[in-house]
């Protein structure tokens, strides 16, 4: 039977019912998986290796570039029976304590396949630190777990050797794989918490690590460092962009799932305006899909950026609005295309910097903001929509 559509969104109704899930052509703002997730080959088989292995593993980039659809890619290729892999957000941890209870409530819960085996497990591996439990009915999956241990009960010591003491007794591999790792550097006392993390894990046999995070110069601080307890951890990978190619092939392949034509040249143009980013690059084809008719044009295209720079506009406003009159000269100057020698006499002079010793002062100041991002020796806005909008912003002060 040849189904004939009025419009896309009855073709995304038809594949949703024979899909028997909602059909997303571009997904954005929250991890991807299945068909929405696209290349990243070479990196999925070089993690697997390193969980297959128990190598230490630290991935850092900038934002939006996927790296949690990435490890999630790679833990939905392991059965999680050998090594059993344990996932854990730590974004709202703010202190050694949330990080204890959230480490081992993640530990025990992904290693506890019922409710009666997770009061075993907790008795037997927390039963000296008298731990209160809490087990309730979860939306997204069989129970949710809460642990309670007091400021006084907490040994850390016996939480942190939690996931290798059962693994050495269950006889299994154990990776822990720990999103939004940078938050430690904003724990009180955050060098001495670091130091007792990294004196544990590192004797730990059985259990592997794989720290990532949102804040690419804190996650450089933590492990690039000499001076850092986490330097030289594991195996560091750096996360780029997805090649032009592979994301043209998939834009055009989502469009003509939708009933909707898209030429080559439209779909390498939207992965030009935002870099190839991977969350921009959905972000900006779902705004140009749903505005286009059968056919994307030019004005399609540009309509999509603007509104896309509009969605965030108030976010990049909230960035700005603090910043010194210095500060904003130096974003002024990299995105005319000065990226080197702001220290020399021209650039200080033509830009309005001050003195050599502010270029630097400022410098820090706007890599600590996450506002610029420094790459082989040079300065670069450090978020190409950010970088769009900026270059019209400044020109209107």
């Amino acid at each position: 039977m040849v189904h004939k559509f009025v419009n896309f969104g009855e073709i995304c109704l038809y594949l949703s019912q024979n899909q028997n899930v909602m059909y997303r052509p571009f997904v954005y703002g929250t991890s991807v998986s299945g068909d929405n997730f696209t290349d990243r080959v070479v990196e999925t088989a070089r993690i697997k290796k390193n969980f297959s292995a128990g190598i230490n593993t630290i991935l850092i980039s900038p934002r939006r570039l996927g790296k949690t659809s990435l490890v999630k890619k790679v833990i939905s290729e392991f059965d999680n029976s050998d090594p059993v892999i344990v996932f854990m957000d730590i974004y709202d941890c703010r202190s050694a304590h949330d990080f204890y209870l959230r480490f081992s409530q993640s530990i025990l819960k992904a290693l506890s396949s019922t409710t009666e085996r997770l009061m075993e497990n907790a008795k037997e591996f927390l039963g000296r630190l008298a731990p209160r439990i809490s087990v309730s009915p979860d939306m997204t999956s069989e129970y949710s777990l809460s642990i309670g241990i007091s400021h006084k009960d907490i040994d850390p010591d016996e939480i942190l050797n939690l996931p290798e003491r059962i693994a050495e007794k269950k006889g299994m591999h154990i990776v822990v794989c720990i999103d939004e790792f940078q938050q430690i550097g904003e724990f009180t006392d955050s060098l001495n918490f670091q130091k007792r993390l990294r004196g544990i894990w590192q004797h730990q046999q059985r259990t592997s690590y794989c720290l990532f995070g949102s804040k690419k110069h804190m996650m450089e601080k933590i492990f690039h460092s000499k001076r850092m307890p986490f330097y030289m951890f594991g195996d560091t990978i750096y996360l780029g962009t997805i090649p032009e190619a592979d994301w043209i092939s998939y834009v055009c392949s989502r469009f003509s799932t939708a009933g909707i034509t898209i030429s080559e040249e439209h779909a390498a143009e939207i992965c030009r305006k935002v870099e190839c980013y991977s969350s921009y690059v959905q972000q900006l084809a779902w705004n140009v899909m749903v505005n286009a008719d059968s056919t994307v044009t030019d004005a399609d295209v540009k309509n999509g950026m603007d509104f896309l720079v509009s969605q965030n506009e108030p976010l990049y406003v909230a960035k700005i609005e603090n910043l010194s009159s210095y500060q904003l000269n130096l974003l002024r100057a990299i995105c005319a295309g000065v990226n080197s020698g702001f220290t020399s006499e021209s650039v200080l002079k033509k830009w309005n910097l001050g003195s050599k010793s502010n270029v630097t002062r400022i410098r820090s100041a706007l890599i600590e903001k996450e506002l610029i991002d420094k790459r082989d020796g040079k300065l670069y806005i450090s978020d190409p929509v950010l970088r769009f909008w900026l270059t019209k912003y400044l020109q209107k002060l």
